[in-house]
This record gives structure tokens, sequence and C-alpha cells, in this order.
């Protein structure tokens, strides 16, 4: 622990062990309160900052688990040693399932009770450490522009953060959704805990299920161990159902379930676990259209958009291209060293800036990319813009500049065919399942055509 003392709550009902307790600690030097039931104990922590606990589990009223519970369910994560004159294995497994550090009989054996006091709170100084410096480090990226409309959405990501609401976050391909979700967590009271996120369109439907609430061991054929979903590993914390449109109607209903309940259910298990998670989604659909061709439910729907948020595409924030360009380039010589000296002219941005980016900040974030690895010289200008990026500019309706490159009838095919999967593939956000279906023709084939073109994200 640090130099100032560690601050430890006894709950008792018999006088006789909080005296015991309290005079044992003190002498340990540290600084220890006293109260003589569980909601004392609640009333307590709700007005002071403890940083281990003692807690019986036979007291009147409120007894020792069901305490323990309350102070789990309201988000208290100090460590909690149980005590018990009648302790059995089962109760103090049971103990131990609801988070409970560790587990002593009375009278308890004083080395014993010191070295679990010691470990306990060595621990909840790791713990405290490490969710410091996994926020100095896992901070996303900045929200770059200064658009109307991205100072609108930073403005409404300051006032919906703070609450508990649950906010769909919608917008087309590659402009930012995800983003806007880890900021609302990141300013969130959740900010310490988790934040666990689903792609619901790349997971196949026969799995989400299992991927959102976990299963337990033999549930279905390859089920050789229970797994942890999703939805407990986000407990405490935010869960992000990215492409939520994309989700089955099967599961839709059971996560319509959990929302209402805040419970859940493994695959092939019969426990029900409360869980305390907030819900963000995001999709590139029109939910509203969903509904009304009956893919997506409107009850479910009404509970995920408490909070609606629109990220625009680029096309309607062209001011703010220039920002977002430079700032890529940053971040790649920060990782890179060879991009170091390359920096962009002002007629190379005014070039991305004039350029319809229909893969929106990602495929922007790509090109620069492929603009600082490709540039001949140490500056990217209007010219080098161009000329890197020319095959983006074959469209469908000017096939004569890509007719002008060969004269083989079969590699004009090859080359349009070639052409037109990556450009779908980009406005799918590389999601194979998602393209092959937009396209119309079938997954086993996208993932051909991608070998016979050597098509790589």
């Amino acid at each position: 622990m640090s130099d100032k003392k560690a601050h430890i709550l006894v709950t008792d009902d018999e006088k006789a062990i909080r005296n015991t307790l309290e005079e044992i600690l003190q002498f340990e030097n540290y600084e220890v309160s006293t109260v003589d039931s569980g909601q004392s104990a609640l009333d307590f922590v709700d007005q002071h900052s403890i940083d281990l606990m003692f807690l019986d589990i036979k007291m009147q009223g409120m007894d020792g688990l069901e305490t323990l519970k309350k102070l789990r369910e309201a988000g208290h994560e100090f460590p909690v040693i149980m005590i018990s004159g009648h302790g059995t294995i089962e109760i103090a497994v049971e103990a131990t399932k609801m988070g409970a550090y560790d587990f002593l009989e009375k009278p308890p054996d004083l080395n014993r009770l010191l070295i679990s006091v010691r470990n306990a709170l060595s621990k909840q100084d790791l713990e405290r450490e490490y969710k410091q410096i996994k926020k100095k480090l896992a901070k996303p990226q900045e929200i770059i522009g200064e658009s109307t409309a991205i100072k609108n959405i930073k403005s409404l990501i300051e006032k919906v953060a703070p609450t508990q609401s649950r906010v769909l976050v919608t917008g087309d391909n590659g402009t930012g959704k995800e983003l806007v979700a880890k900021w609302i967590h990141e300013k969130s009271p959740r900010s310490a805990g988790p934040f666990v996120e689903v792609n619901c369109a790349a997971i196949p439907s026969e799995l989400l299920e299992s991927e959102l609430f976990g299963h337990e061991k033999g549930a279905f054929t390859g089920a050789y161990e229970q797994r942890i979903g999703k939805f407990e590993q986000a407990d405490g914390g935010t869960l992000f159902l990215d492409e939520i449109g994309d989700m089955s109607m099967e599961a839709q209903a059971k996560v319509l379930r959990a929302l209402q309940e805040n419970i859940i259910t493994r695959v092939g298990g019969s426990e029900s676990i409360r869980v305390n998670v907030r819900i963000l989604s995001a999709t590139n659909k029109n939910l509203e259209q969903e509904i009304e061709d009956g893919n997506f439910r409107e009850d479910l729907f009404h509970r995920i958009s408490v909070i609606p948020i629109t990220v625009p595409p680029l096309r309607d924030r062209r001011e703010d291209i220039p920002d977002i360009a430079k700032t890529c380039l940053s971040n790649l010589q920060e990782r890179d060293i060879s991009f170091a000296s390359v920096s962009f002219s002002e007629s190379g941005l005014k070039a991305l800036q004039q350029r319809e980016w229909s893969g929106n900040v990602r495929e922007l974030q790509n090109a620069v990319e492929r603009l600082g690895i490709l540039t001949g010289n140490e500056v990217i200008d209007e010219d080098t813009v161009k000329d890197v990026l020319r095959t983006r500019d074959l469209k469908s309706n000017d096939l004569g500049k890509l007719a002008d490159q060969t004269n083989d009838f079969q590699d004009f095919k090859e080359l349009a065919e070639r052409i037109f999967l990556v450009k779908q593939l980009e406005k799918n956000d590389w999601n194979i399942s998602q393209t092959a279906e937009a396209i119309g023709i079938q997954r086993s084939h996208m993932y051909n055509k991608m070998k016979k073109y050597n098509i790589e994200r």
C-alpha cells in the first residue's frame, strides 16, 4: 500500500468479534471502522471510501451473502473477506462465486487473517495500478474535425456519456461509429471497466448466441469447455454491439430479454446470471426500414435507441479531410520511422479533399498509408495523389480508361471484375459475407475470386 493507511470496515452483529478484529487491525496500523449490520455496511460505503471489508455471513436481517451481492451490484470492487462461525464448503464456494476474496472461520487464526489482509490489499493496489496504466495506454484516438456536424457529435457525447442511457450510433461504413462508442465509454463512470466489442455481422448467426451469452460444456458439438460470453465479460462496463442490424431475429429476442431483466443464461445452461452492462449499438442500416421489412424487432429498436447519434460521411464534412489526413500521417510516423520525412503539400491535401470517399475515414486512412509508402519524394502533392490513387478513379461509366490498359478481352474482364470486387468490399467494410450478399453471389465464390485476384485488405 501507499503511505496512506488502508481503511478496513468490519461488519459483524457480534460486538465481541468487532472489537477483537478492530484491536488486531489497529495494532497493524490500519484505519478501522465497524458496523453491526448489512444495511449499515451499505450505507457506510456509500458515504466513505474503504479498501477492504470483513463481512459476517450469519447476521440478523440482511445476511452477509445478500450484502455482498448488493455491494457488487452497486459497483463496489474492494475485496471482501467473509467470516462465519458456521462455515461450510458450500457457503465458501457460493461466497467466492459472488466475488468474495477469502473465507475465514471464527475464531480466525491470527496469522491466516493478517496474511489474507495483506494479500487482498496488495491485489487491490495492483488492480488500481493496472486500471490507471490501461486507461493511459488505451485511450481512444481523438475524433478529428471542426465541422459543425463533428462539433455537435462531440457535444452530444459529453452530455450522454455520464448517463446510463443506451445509444444507437448510425452512419455509413467507415465513418467512425466505433470511435464514437469508445468515447462514450471513455467519458462515462464505467471507463475503468471493460469495453467489449461484438461485430454481429462477422459472426455466423448460429454462433452469435454463444458469443454473446457464453455456453456450458457439452452444450453443442465442439463445446469442450465452458465459455464466458461477451455480456459477462462486459460486466461493470460497456458492451458495444456493432452492426446490430445484421443480428438474427432469434438472437434479437434473447438480447431484448437481457436488456429488460439484466439477466442472461448461457447456451446449454439453466442458471440465471445477473449482469451489469451498458449497451451501445451501431449499424449502417436503416432500422426503421428493417422493422417494416420484418428483419428487426421494433421493441428491441426502442430499447437500444434511447439516444440516437448519426455520424456523417466525409462527403458531408469535406472541410475535415485535411486534418484527418495529416493526423493519419502523424500516427504512421509515430509507429514507423520510414514515414518520418513524408509530408503533405497544400495541393495534395486539396486533391484529397476533392475526391469521393465511399469508404469514408477508413478508406482515407488506407489511402494516406499507401501515399506515404509509394510517393516518389518526401512531399505528397496533387500529382502524387492522382498518380498513386488513379485506379480508384475508374468508374463503371468510364471503362474507356480501363480498356486502354489492355488489348486482351479476358484481361479486361478480370481487371474490371477485380476493381468491382475491391470497391464493393470497401463499401461493406471488408465484410465478405455482407459483400457476397450485396452483389448476389455465394460466400464461397467470393473467397475463390479474392484468391484468384490476390485481393487482400
